[in-house]
Protein backbone atom coordinates (compact mmCIF):
# COMPACT_ATOMS: atom_id res chain seq x y z
CA UNK A 1 0.00 0.00 0.00
CA UNK A 2 1.28 3.62 -0.46
CA UNK A 3 2.86 5.05 2.35
CA UNK A 4 4.20 8.22 3.05
CA UNK A 5 6.33 8.90 6.44
CA UNK A 6 7.42 12.53 6.68
CA UNK A 7 10.48 13.39 9.63
CA UNK A 8 12.83 16.43 10.26
CA UNK A 9 10.30 18.72 11.86
CA UNK A 10 10.89 20.12 15.38
CA UNK A 11 11.52 23.46 16.94
CA UNK A 12 13.62 26.18 15.79
CA UNK A 13 14.08 29.82 16.05
CA UNK A 14 12.96 32.68 13.81
CA UNK A 15 15.35 32.65 10.93
CA UNK A 16 16.70 29.11 11.45
CA UNK A 17 16.64 26.41 8.88
CA UNK A 18 14.95 22.44 8.94
CA UNK A 19 15.29 20.14 6.15
CA UNK A 20 11.81 17.71 5.94
CA UNK A 21 12.09 14.30 4.67
CA UNK A 22 9.48 12.28 3.13
CA UNK A 23 9.95 8.47 2.15
CA UNK A 24 7.57 7.07 0.15
CA UNK A 25 7.08 3.19 -0.31
CA UNK A 26 4.27 0.67 -1.78
CA UNK A 27 3.88 2.43 -5.56
CA UNK A 28 7.02 3.39 -7.88
CA UNK A 29 8.11 7.01 -6.60
CA UNK A 30 9.76 8.30 -10.24
CA UNK A 31 6.21 8.21 -11.81
CA UNK A 32 4.82 10.77 -9.68
CA UNK A 33 4.91 14.12 -9.35
CA UNK A 34 4.71 15.18 -5.52
CA UNK A 35 3.70 18.01 -3.11
CA UNK A 36 4.41 19.55 0.22
CA UNK A 37 1.28 20.81 1.99
CA UNK A 38 0.83 22.98 5.76
CA UNK A 39 -1.73 23.38 7.90
CA UNK A 40 -1.19 26.33 10.34
CA UNK A 41 -2.84 25.60 13.60
CA UNK A 42 -6.16 26.68 13.69
CA UNK A 43 -6.37 27.31 9.67
CA UNK A 44 -6.80 24.44 6.82
CA UNK A 45 -4.17 23.42 4.11
CA UNK A 46 -2.13 25.71 2.20
CA UNK A 47 -0.26 24.54 -0.83
CA UNK A 48 3.52 25.04 -0.05
CA UNK A 49 5.36 23.44 -3.31
CA UNK A 50 5.59 20.80 -5.98
CA UNK A 51 8.02 19.18 -8.19
CA UNK A 52 7.63 17.08 -11.35
CA UNK A 53 8.81 13.60 -11.90
CA UNK A 54 12.52 14.02 -12.56
CA UNK A 55 12.90 16.96 -10.37
CA UNK A 56 14.17 19.39 -12.72
CA UNK A 57 10.98 21.51 -12.49
CA UNK A 58 9.50 23.06 -9.42
CA UNK A 59 6.73 25.93 -8.46
CA UNK A 60 6.30 27.39 -4.49
CA UNK A 61 3.27 29.69 -3.25
CA UNK A 62 4.50 33.05 -2.98
CA UNK A 63 5.11 33.04 1.00
CA UNK A 64 7.86 30.57 0.61
CA UNK A 65 9.77 31.24 -2.50
CA UNK A 66 13.23 32.37 -1.93
CA UNK A 67 13.18 30.04 1.46
CA UNK A 68 12.35 27.20 0.58
CA UNK A 69 13.50 24.56 -1.68
CA UNK A 70 11.98 21.69 -3.08
CA UNK A 71 13.93 18.29 -4.23
CA UNK A 72 13.69 14.86 -4.47
CA UNK A 73 15.66 11.45 -4.71
CA UNK A 74 14.13 9.15 -6.94
CA UNK A 75 16.86 6.64 -5.93
CA UNK A 76 16.01 6.68 -2.85
CA UNK A 77 12.57 7.35 -2.67
CA UNK A 78 12.51 10.48 -0.92
CA UNK A 79 11.19 13.74 -1.62
CA UNK A 80 12.44 16.62 0.79
CA UNK A 81 11.97 20.31 1.52
CA UNK A 82 14.84 22.34 2.37
CA UNK A 83 13.41 25.22 4.78
CA UNK A 84 15.35 28.23 5.37
CA UNK A 85 14.70 31.83 6.61
CA UNK A 86 11.83 30.59 8.86
CA UNK A 87 9.57 32.65 10.29
CA UNK A 88 6.69 32.45 12.96
CA UNK A 89 4.07 32.20 10.29
CA UNK A 90 5.89 28.88 8.57
CA UNK A 91 4.47 27.00 11.92
CA UNK A 92 2.24 24.39 10.62
CA UNK A 93 1.95 20.73 10.21
CA UNK A 94 3.68 19.81 7.07
CA UNK A 95 2.58 16.97 4.69
CA UNK A 96 3.99 15.03 1.71
CA UNK A 97 1.47 14.00 -0.56
CA UNK A 98 1.59 12.46 -4.23
CA UNK A 99 -0.29 13.61 -7.28
CA UNK A 100 -2.21 11.69 -9.51
CA UNK A 101 -1.88 14.30 -12.26
CA UNK A 102 1.07 15.55 -14.05
CA UNK A 103 0.99 19.40 -13.81
CA UNK A 104 2.71 21.95 -11.39
CA UNK A 105 -0.30 23.97 -11.97
CA UNK A 106 -2.06 21.77 -9.81
CA UNK A 107 -2.12 21.10 -6.08
CA UNK A 108 -4.60 17.95 -6.21
CA UNK A 109 -3.26 14.77 -4.16
CA UNK A 110 -4.66 11.57 -3.34
CA UNK A 111 -2.40 10.21 -0.73
CA UNK A 112 -1.24 11.96 2.19
CA UNK A 113 1.53 11.05 4.97
CA UNK A 114 0.99 12.12 8.77
CA UNK A 115 2.60 15.01 8.93
CA UNK A 116 5.88 16.16 10.86
CA UNK A 117 5.23 19.41 13.32
CA UNK A 118 7.10 22.93 12.45
CA UNK A 119 7.28 25.52 14.68
CA UNK A 120 8.97 28.50 14.16
CA UNK A 121 9.56 30.44 17.75
CA UNK A 122 12.29 31.79 20.13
Amino acid sequence: QVQLVESGGGLVQPGGSLRLSCAASGFTFSNYYMIWVRQPPGKGLEWVSNINRGGDSTHYASSVKGRFTISRDNAKNTLYLQMNSLKPEDTALYYCARMPGGSLWSTAYDYRGQGTQVTVSS
